[in-house]
């Protein structure tokens, strides 16, 4: 917007090469643009004031509906008293010979729209909402009622249909109502013989007060519109913004179940690790040491006593023993804890599980030959399976070790594969002594030890291990066993398909 500046005058510069005199005028804005400049600054302070008058004793009401129905109503108000101020005007101007009560209620509606309008600085709302709705309809009803009409009787359907929006409670609604109704119904309708017409002395200030009442109903109504219109929108808003509020604490409560269930899960696998731990402690400081202690004896008896050869041969099944029993728990120790400090990270890989098998057979074969027990299997072409073939291999140590030392001399043990679609099963299938339905079911969560037929012994962390790296590859393992008819292990691995 423009604002015009302080006028300085410019030098006059003389003109080397010509010799002219060359003297610039005075810079003067030209008079549209400070005419636009003044209405803009008009523009400005009106709607300033206006601002100021809807204002008036809204602060300090929490309710924001509350603070939009002032806000209309000192406008009205405000509208009330510019009118009860040029009405009186007019008919100054106009010279028409007024009765004294007519000039006098002609200044009515102003007084009584300031008095509403301090009611409302002091916050005294219901007092406003009494002297507006009340004294008006009263006030006009004693102009008609001393013999003067004045062409507001439209005045009562306003009074009445603003009642409507800015009056709370009902019953005092339906008071403002019927006093503005049959004010109207009276005066204009039943009463219609009047000492003086308005509309016979000046015609003119009649058409305009009917006007003005026209007037003041739609914009009253309007104004109720728009506010209630803008509330609703509000309100939308707000509801919106309460829903994006909603989901965003539904959102973060789910986080934070998810995380407790987490961090419950992560508590839970420290516990069975803290189990593990100790277990693994009290076997490498116990059973480890036992077939330690029996070599080193050994082989200190046949230093220090010639002990012969036939005594020497009685003693190596027991030593043989026991070292077997301690590489397959080394074995063990080392897969878990290689596991634990590569972060449980696979190595998947498309491999033949028949030829894994055979492989496993080979050094296991010794300890099955001893015990006279049989090992058949019909693995004749490759199958293929998708997963880590070192977890896998030990899984297949441990199933078949534990078929050798729980099935007696001259059993048999069977293995055979099935092919499915996605994944494929092994079998692992012994004549040895069992174990019942009960125990069956903590075999692979607790460290369960038995000893075998041979007086093998065991810890139980082999099971164990088995269920873990099988998980680890998409698989899992499944046991069916009865006392004394033996037991079937059974595991499942993924194909690619």
């Amino acid at each position: 917007m423009f604002q015009p500046a302080k006028l300085k005058p410019v030098k006059a510069e003389v003109s080397r090469h010509a010799g002219l005199r060359i003297q610039d005028d005075v810079a003067k804005p030209p008079r549209w643009a400070r005419l636009n400049y003044f209405a803009g600054q008009l523009q400005l302070k009106s709607l300033t004031f206006l601002a100021a008058v809807k204002a008036i004793g809204t602060i300090g009401l929490q309710n924001e509906y509350d603070k939009r129905k002032l806000r209309i109503f000192n406008l009205l108000n405000f509208l009330c008293l510019v009118a009860g101020i040029i009405v009186p005007l007019v008919g100054l101007l106009g010279d028409h010979q007024l009765p004294t009560t007519a000039w006098i209620i002609a200044f009515a509606p102003a007084m009584v729209s300031i008095l509403v309008l301090m009611l409302n600085y002091y916050h005294r709302y219901e007092a406003g909402m009494v002297t507006y709705f009340v004294l008006y309809p009263v006030i006009t009803s004693f102009v008609y009622l001393n013999g003067i009409n004045l062409g507001v009787d439209l005045f009562f359907i306003l009074y009445g249909i603003l009642s409507v929006f800015f009056i709370p409670r009902i019953s005092d609604m339906l008071f403002s109502i019927g006093l503005s109704m049959i004010s109207y119904f009276m005066l204009s309708v039943v009463l219609k013989h009047y000492n003086y017409k308005l509309e016979s002395v000046n015609f003119g200030l009649y058409l305009f007060n009917q006007g003005l009442a026209i007037c003041f109903i739609f914009y009253g109504l309007f104004l109720v519109k728009k506010e209630n219109t803008g509330y609703e929108t509000l309100l939308l808003n707000k509801n919106k913004e309460l829903q994006e509020i909603n989901a965003l604490i539904e959102k973060q409560k789910a986080e934070t179940a998810q995380k407790a269930q987490l961090l419950e899960q992560q508590t839970l696998q420290l516990k069975e690790l803290n189990t593990l731990k100790n277990k693994l402690f009290s076997v490498v400081s116990h059973d480890m040491k036992a077939p330690m202690y029996a070599l080193r004896n050994l082989f200190q008896n046949v230093q220090q006593l010639d002990l012969p050869g036939e005594e020497i041969k009685e003693m190596l099944p027991e030593v043989v023993n026991d070292l077997n029993y301690t590489t397959d728990l080394m074995e063990n120790l080392l897969q878990w804890a290689k596991t634990q400090m590569q972060a449980s990270t696979v190595h998947a890989q498309e491999f033949d599980i028949a030829e894994t098998i055979k492989d496993v057979l080979r050094p296991l074969g010794l300890s099955a030959k001893a015990k006279q027990i049989q090992v058949v299997h019909q693995l004749t072409k490759a199958i293929y399976v998708y997963a880590d073939r070192d977890m896998i291999n030990l899984v297949l140590r441990n199933l078949i070790s534990n078929a050798i030392k729980f099935t007696p001399a001259s059993g048999s043990i069977f293995i055979h594969v099935q092919t499915h679609s996605d994944h494929v099963e092994v079998f692992i299938k012994d004549t040895g002594i069992g174990i019942d339905s009960e125990e069956a079911g903590h075999l692979f969560n607790n460290f369960y030890t038995n000893t075998g037929t041979a007086n093998e012994s065991g810890t139980g962390l082999g099971l164990i291990l088995c269920k873990e790296f099988l998980a680890k590859n998409g698989g899992s393992i499944n046991v069916q066993s009865e006392k004394g008819k033996g037991s079937t292990f059974s595991f499942t691995l993924p194909v690619i398909i």
